[in-house]
């Protein structure tokens, strides 16, 4: 039986994905290109990976704004990349989550999505 691997790209609409791409390369530190951002194995923390999880479709997790998807980046440092986003013009939620697995915060990007930030446990 065939496997799916891990997540092959997040991909949304936006006004103005050249504007966007530059927007998360200076406040997030992603390696940016023609086509967006690229993350390779190598660049993952060692007890970070990636989650793919259906919600129900009325699912207030999302919220705010009220789209069919969020983006989670796994970071480094959480409060500084809260900083830099919201220094960047990005809207930062209030709330943040800590778990065994790790610390969360919320923003939300200058093209409307809402984006989940990660920072796994240090080892």
């Amino acid at each position: 039986m065939a496997k799916a691997l891990g997540v092959g790209g997040v991909f949304f609409r936006c006004e103005d994905p050249a504007a966007i791409r530059v927007w998360y390369g200076e406040h997030l530190g992603m390696a940016v290109d023609d086509y967006g951002m690229s993350f390779a194995p190598k660049d993952m923390p060692a007890k970070g990976f990636t989650q793919w999880s259906p919600f129900p479709a009325d699912t207030k997790y999302f919220d705010p704004p009220a789209r069919a998807f969020m983006i989670n980046l796994i970071v480094d440092d959480l409060d500084g990349a809260l900083a830099q986003v919201k220094a960047g013009g990005a809207e930062v939620m209030d709330e943040r989550e800590e778990a065994d697995y790790g610390r969360f915060g919320w923003f939300i990007d200058p093209a409307g999505n809402k984006v989940e930030l990660w920072e796994p446990p240090r080892e």
